[in-house]
């Protein structure tokens, strides 16, 4: 028998308590923007219709909700806003009274039950699962298995992730029978699937529902990197780095690594030279894989069945031709295998204007034909000014789909273009389809993520996260008709900023790339790319510079030059997240302020993030193709959205935000023990969470406080911030000796590419930290004992657990009901210990006696309603009116700040939810 919570007495009696919370009504209304923090979390199935059709189910993403919608020929009736969990990207409807919500930020999926007319509702059931969920489908008999995608990681997980072994998958897909999810506090799943990709994001499911389609989002291309160290130095003519080796000033760049990528046979580089006996490791790029709904329990499909290969290297949607069964997806191409950014006139090659192909790949019986969607682009020539003919006819990153019941027209939401792509299937699969604006659908909200056809009113739904709303598009007119805009607390610098991140229209001549190509979601791609410009200058480089300790001498350059060459080398894609307060951008922070004016902390010179992130504006026009750079109020706008992006907390550290054994001697280690010429580890990769108060919410070093530092590689780098490490696991096989370390063997099959370091070619932390060994180069290294290779494999696991702006806490969740088990209890107070310390602001959303309420934890043991006219009541009251209205309360930690807003006054006017008119 499941332990079940028990009711504790109350001073005041059961019946007062039911007729004072009889009272509770609720409102919600539009106003004002409310303290907010920017995650920039990318939808995967935004809508739902209903089985009947009457209603539409729409996840309200920066506001933390699921909305609710009447279908009527008149159009959109809003009906209920529910509270959900933090950062909702996809929504089920299993009936019209059961809706599923996946919520990426909170690691978990709201089981939604409403009334038969939908007027009213709750989150009853709250399934824990594995670290950043983006997807759901229903599938197997009777449509009664849930599949959800997840990160390999997380707390909520039930097993270890082995974050430092080689050759496993680490794209989950968890499965529950949606009749019983289980006792157990986050529910019992059949099972978890590890597919072999990395982290996974969209599903599909054929009509009888007997197949899933699971695709790894950053799926990648086959491209890796050869490390500077197995390149002969001298450049092309001795089988060095692929030339010019020099910039149009004919200075000599830095020895670096090489791009390469794996043709089938041998790995290639730009020259097309063979470097396959460097490369320790394979990558089978499996893609997209196909799980069999019916197993018990579910399982992919035995051998070359059960994956595609090639499909794309950025894949987001999938979707099912309910007649011929082939799939759909929405992918992106990248070209990080050739080279440079500028005019291309010193190499006569370049990048410009053409980093991405937007794409559908359709998968069926014969294997993977892309199909590039801007064909008619004329890629020899760039830049014509804005607008232009091609322009309009581009659709740039494609998200959601949907196909016609009769299988012959696909619907894509263009998301860089602000339009719906209308094509027929059959013109589509056979590639004779001609780009034109004739069978585009342009939306007045722009950024379209997701869409749902309703053929029985002629109607299709979509919604816009540049201005968070609907639109209505008479699918035979192919015209918006209506647009209807859900409640938003996103402050309007956010809103007004975003569009110049992904609007591929506005961002280059060719209508087809945005920052967005690259930096995902603003984050990052997984790749390196190599966008040096040979017909640029090189600069000055004015960052602080960690000292050395004196008896290491007083140059902190040891005689290295600092200047930025424009020859850079391969470099990671960096994630957009977390850039405030941390300083110069880019690798080597050639991104600065430093030129301008001096160098003083919080902002000015080099540590003036505003004024470094505007250095980026050229890349419009050399990188983008853009016939000209953004205005200085565009820029302006551009960088107050970006630099309000934030990490999410961390999945790997414990939830109560301590340090497992080992990772608290490799945190001992990484502050207190010398290891370079700095000192510490922690001497150049500073941690200070308080560091610049007066930047708020965006106070604190982690990883760096913008300050450069030699390393003794070719480029001279920025500290690096150390908060994402976790996301670069997946590469093993190094062929080249780190330190102490040896190459290693041949490890086979690996997921990823691209590892640490700036370059992405170092495949582990623990090699990085070898890289830090005892030498006659390095004295005050790590010495070659036992005690140091432990030292080392600690300070890995530390990294992969490193502080970040927001506590582990954040975003997690537990729902309680009169029938929840007892180690909801535990949960509980857990989330209300770290809320007292100051981690999370801890609320209560939910349904008493069939009304909608609300609370907020006010940190001295209290939980203040949303009527000001009610005192504060106790956890031990919260539980007994969840007993006695048989309702349910689902608690959530939310970001420092946010409380409010979320928990008892949605639009900040003062007046409280449950008081509004």
């Amino acid at each position: 028998m499941v332990a079940r919570i028990k009711a504790v007495p109350l001073v005041v009696s059961q019946a007062a308590l039911a007729v004072t919370w009889l009272l509770l009504m609720a409102a919600s209304t539009a106003a004002s923007a409310a303290p907010f923090t920017l995650f920039e979390s990318g939808q995967v199935r935004p809508l739902a219709l209903s089985p009947s059709g009457r209603f539409l189910y729409a996840v309200n993403t920066p506001d933390n909700r699921l909305e609710v919608f009447q279908l009527k020929s008149s159009g959109l009736v809003p009906l209920v806003s529910i509270p959900v969990g933090l950062e909702p990207v996809a929504v089920a409807a299993r009936s019209d009274e059961e809706v599923w919500v996946v919520n990426h930020l909170s690691d978990s999926v709201s089981i939604v039950r409403l009334d038969d007319r939908n007027t009213h509702g709750a989150v009853v059931r709250t399934l824990l699962v594995g670290d950043e969920p983006r997807d759901i489908v229903f599938a197997g008999p009777g449509r009664s298995r849930a599949f959800i995608t997840a990160a390999h990681r997380g707390q909520n997980v039930p097993f270890d992730p082995r974050l430092t072994t080689p050759g496993i998958g680490r794209a989950d897909v968890w499965v529950f029978d949606a009749n019983r999810t289980g006792a157990s506090l986050g529910g019992d799943p059949l099972s978890i699937l590890t597919l072999f990709g990395d982290t996974p994001r969209a599903l599909a499911v054929t009509p009888d529902g007997s197949r899933v389609y699971a695709a790894v989002f950053h799926s990648g291309n086959r491209s890796s990197v050869i490390h500077e160290s197995l390149v002969p130095n001298g450049g092309e003519a001795v089988g060095g780095v692929p030339g010019p080796n020099v910039n149009f000033q004919g200075l000599r760049g830095p020895e670096v690594s090489v791009l390469v990528k794996f043709d089938g046979t041998n790995w290639r580089d730009v020259l097309n030279r063979s470097w396959t006996d460097k490369v320790r490791f394979s990558l089978p790029d499996k893609d997209v894989f196909v799980i069999d709904a019916t197993a018990n329990p579910p399982a992919q499909l035995a051998g070359s069945s059960g994956f595609y290969s090639g499909v794309g290297t950025i894949l987001f949607n999938m979707a099912v031709n309910p007649v011929s069964g082939k799939v759909y997806v929405s992918n992106t191409e990248a070209r990080n295998d050739l080279r440079f950014e500028g005019p291309g006139t010193f190499a006569g090659s370049s990048l410009r204007g053409h980093l991405h192909e937007s794409r559908i790949s359709v998968l069926g019986s014969s294997g993977v034909a892309p199909r590039h969607l801007n064909k008619h682009i004329n890629y020899a020539a760039c830049c014509a000014a804005l607008p232009n003919a091609e322009n309009d006819k581009s659709l740039a990153q494609p998200l959601g789909m949907a196909v016609s019941s009769n299988g012959t027209t696909l619907y894509v939401a263009a998301f860089g273009s602000s339009k719906i792509g209308v094509y027929s299937t059959a013109a589509l699969e056979a590639d004779t389809f001609v780009p034109g604006t004739t069978n585009q659908i342009p939306l007045s909200g722009g950024g379209p993520t997701g869409l749902v056809l309703d053929e029985a009113r002629g109607r299709m739904y979509v919604l816009t996260r540049f201005d968070n709303a609907i639109s209505v598009v008479n699918t035979a007119t192919k015209q918006e008709i209506a647009h209807l805009p859900m409640f938003n607390p996103e402050p309007p610098s956010v809103v007004a900023g975003r569009p110049f991140l992904y609007d591929a229209r506005r961002s280059s001549s060719h209508g087809d790339s945005s920052c967005a190509s690259c930096h995902i979601f603003g984050d990052f791609d997984s790749l390196a790319w190599d966008l040096g410009n040979p017909d640029a200058a090189v600069a000055n480089n004015p960052n602080p510079i960690v000292p050395v300790l004196p008896e290491f001498g007083t140059d902190p350059t040891f005689g290295q030059d600092p200047g930025f060459h424009p020859l850079k080398g391969p470099l990671l894609t960096q994630s957009l997240r977390g850039m405030a307060n941390h300083g110069p951008m880019h690798w080597r922070g050639d991104r600065t302020g430093g030129n301008d004016t001096p160098n003083a902390q919080p902002n000015s010179g080099a540590l003036d993030e505003a004024a470094a992130f505007k250095k980026f504006n050229p890349s419009f026009m050399d990188l983008l193709g853009r016939s000209a750079q953004l205005t200085p109020a565009e820029m302006q706008q551009l960088s107050d959205f970006v630099l309000q992006i934030t990490y999410p907390p961390n999945p790997v550290r414990n939830l109560d935000n301590s340090l497992t054994p080992q990772q608290q001697a490799g945190s001992d280690f990484f502050f207190d023990t010398t290891s370079f010429f700095h000192g510490p580890c922690g001497s150049c990769h500073q941690l200070d969470p308080t560091a610049n108060p007066q930047e708020g919410a965006f106070a604190g070093f982690f990883g760096t406080n913008g300050s450069s530092s030699f390393d003794a590689e070719p480029l001279f780098p920025k500290v690096p911030h150390l908060r994402n490490m976790y996301q670069r696991v997946g590469m093993f096989g190094a062929g080249f000796p780190f330190g102490l370390q040896p190459a290693d063997p041949f490890l086979g099959d690996q997921i990823r590419g691209f590892g640490f370091n700036s370059d992405g070619a170092i495949p582990t932390l623990f090699r990085f930290n070898s890289g830090f060994d005892r030498s006659p180069d390095n004295p005050a290294g790590i010495p070659n004992t036992p005690e140091g290779l432990a030292a080392k494999a600690n300070m890995e696991l530390y990294m992969l657990a490193f502080e970040s702006n927001l506590a582990p806490i954040v975003g997690q969740q537990v729902t309680l009901t009169d029938a929840s088990p007892a180690e909801a209890l535990a949960r509980l107070h857990l989330l209300m210990a770290r809320a007292h310390v100051g981690e999370c602001d801890l609320v209560a959303k939910g349904q008493l006696a069939s009304r909608p309420v609300g609370f907020l934890y006010l940190r001295n043991g209290g939980f203040k309603p949303d009527h000001a006219a009610l005192p504060p009541l106790s956890e031990a009251a919260l539980r007994q009116l969840v007993s006695i209205t048989r309702g349910a309360l689902t608690y959530t930690c939310v970001p420092p700040g946010a409380g409010q807003r979320i928990g008892i006054d949605r639009n900040l006017n003062g007046v409280l939810d449950g008081d509004e008119p």
